[in-house]
C-alpha cells in the first residue's frame, strides 16, 4: 500500500484517539453529579475518577487549592498561582498535540507494511492497537515535565515523579486506543480495495523460527533476568551523580522491566507457577508473533520489523494482565470490583517499547543472516539433470 494511501486512515485514527481521549478526560465532573457513586458504586467512581484525571483539562484539586490560598496573601502570590495553572494547560496541550503526533507515524507505517486486507486483518488490528497505547505512553511522557512542575515541587525526587506521572492514565487508554484502532483498519480497509494485489514475502521457515528465537530471547532477558526482584532491587538503586538526576531507579524500572517476580518462598509453588503462566503466555504471543510477521509484512524493513515487534509484545503484554485478572478474580472473587482488578491492564508499555524496538533489530538482522545463508546454500546445490525426451529418465528403468 502506498503512502497516499495509507495516510488517510493513519490521520482518521490519531484525530479519533485524540478526540476520545479529551471527551474521557472532561467527563471527569460527569463522575461528582449528585447519584453517580449510587449507581455505580463509590469505589468505582473513585477508580474511574482516577483513571480520567490524566486526560482532563482541569487541574486536580490540590493545584486549584493551592493557587486559591496563594491569591488570597498578594498580587505576587497570585501570579505564581496563575503561573502553576498555565503550566498545568500547557502541559495539557503538549500532551493531546503529543498522541496526534506519535500514533500517525507509526500507524502509517504499520498500515502500509502491514495493510488489512484478507489475510491479515486481525494482525492489522492488534498492531494498530498497541501502537495507539505506545503513543499515548509517550505522550504522556513528553508532557510530564510541565504536570510536574505545575504542582510546585519540580525540584523534588524529579525522577521518581517522572515515572509515576509516565504510568498514569493507561487504563481508559488502552479502551480508547482499541476503538481508535478500529477507526484506523476500517479505513484502512476500504481504501486498501483498489490497491491491487498487496504482496507477500516468502520467508524460509528455519530463518523466520530463528529471528523468532532471538527476538523472543531479548524480552525474555527483561522478563525473566531483569524482573527478578534482587536484580531489580540492584537496578532501582543504581547511583547517579547530579542533584536531579540522583535517583534514576524508579525510571529504570518503568523502562527496562516488563514485570516481577520472586522465587515461591513461603507459597505453594502450584500457586506460584499459576501467576508465572501470565509471563509463559506474554513470551509465547511475542515468538508466536515474531514468527509469522515477516510474512505478514509487504516487505520486512527494519522500521516495520522493529514496529511490530513492540505491537508484539505490548500485546503479550495485555494478554498476560488479562491472564492475571481472572487469576485474581478466582482467588478473591469480584469483592474488589472489576474496575479496582483491571487496575494493572496497560501497565510495562515503557519496558515493552525499549524491549521492542531491540528484539525487533535483532530478529530482522538474525532473519537476514539466516535468510541469505539458505539462499547460498540453496545456490550450490546442482540442479538434477533433466532427461532426453526419447531416453529413460533413469538407466536402470523402461
Amino acid at each position: 500500500m502506498t503512502y497516499r494511501r495509507a495516510a488517510m486512515p493513519a490521520l482518521a485514527g490519531g484525530l479519533l484517539l485524540t478526540a476520545l481521549l479529551w471527551w474521557a478526560g472532561a467527563s471527569v465532573n460527569a463522575l461528582h453529579l449528585p447519584g453517580t457513586a449510587d449507581v455505580i458504586g463509590g469505589r468505582a467512581a473513585a477508580d474511574l475518577e482516577y483513571w480520567l484525571i490524566p486526560w482532563s483539562y482541569d487541574p486536580p484539586a490540590s493545584l486549584r487549592l493551592g493557587a486559591e490560598v496563594s491569591g488570597g496573601i498578594g498580587d505576587t502570590a497570585v501570579t505564581d498561582g496563575s503561573r502553576y495553572l498555565s503550566l498545568y494547560a500547557t502541559g495539557m496541550q503538549i500532551r493531546f498535540v503529543a498522541v496526534f503526533a506519535f500514533f500517525i507515524p507509526g500507524a502509517l507505517l504499520l498500515v502500509r507494511r502491514l495493510p488489512p486486507v484478507r489475510g491479515r486483518i486481525v494482525a492489522a488490528l492488534l498492531a494498530v492497537w498497541a501502537w495507539g497505547l505506545v503513543a499515548g505512553t509517550l505522550a504522556v511522557t513528553v508532557s510530564a515535565p510541565w504536570l510536574i512542575a505545575a504542582q510546585g515541587r519540580g525540584s523534588y525526587r524529579f525522577l521518581p515523579q517522572l515515572a509515576g506521572v509516565i504510568s498514569s492514565g493507561r487504563q481508559i487508554l488502552t479502551l480508547i486506543a482499541l476503538v481508535a484502532a478500529a477507526a484506523t483498519v476500517l479505513a484502512a480497509w476500504v481504501t486498501a480495495k483498489g490497491a491491487g494485489v498487496l504482496p507477500r514475502q516468502n520467508v524460509p521457515a528455519r530463518a523466520a523460527r530463528l529471528a523468532a528465537t532471538s527476538g523472543t530471547f531479548v524480552v525474555a532477558l527483561s522478563l525473566v533476568v531483569l524482573s527478578y526482584q534482587p536484580v531489580a532491587a540492584t537496578l532501582q538503586s543504581v547511583p547517579v551523580s547530579g542533584r536531579l538526576l540522583s535517583e534514576p531507579g524508579d525510571l529504570l524500572r518503568q523502562w527496562l522491566l516488563l514485570g516481577a517476580w520472586a522465587g515461591p518462598a513461603g507459597a505453594p509453588v502450584g500457586h506460584w507457577l499459576l501467576y508465572r503462566a501470565g509471563d509463559v503466555l506474554l513470551l509465547a504471543v511475542v515468538w508466536w508473533s515474531l514468527r509469522w510477521l515477516p510474512a505478514l509484512l509487504t516487505r520486512a524493513t527494519v522500521p516495520a520489523m522493529a514496529a511490530g515487534t513492540v505491537c508484539a509484545t505490548v500485546i503479550g503484554l495485555l494478554a498476560s494482565q488479562l491472564l492475571q485478572i481472572v487469576t485474581n478474580a478466582s482467588d478473591s472473587g469480584m469483592r474488589w470490583g472489576l474496575v479496582h482488578l483491571s487496575a494493572v491492564i496497560g501497565g510495562g508499555v515503557p519496558a515493552a517499547l525499549t524491549c521492542g524496538l531491540v528484539a525487533g533489530v535483532a530478529a530482522v538482522v538474525t532473519l537476514r543472516l539466516t535468510a541469505g545463508r539458505t539462499e547460498t546454500t540453496d545456490a550450490m546445490v546442482p540442479a538434477p539433470p533433466a532427461a532426453l525426451p526419447d531416453q529413460p529418465a533413469h538407466p536402470y528403468t523402461g
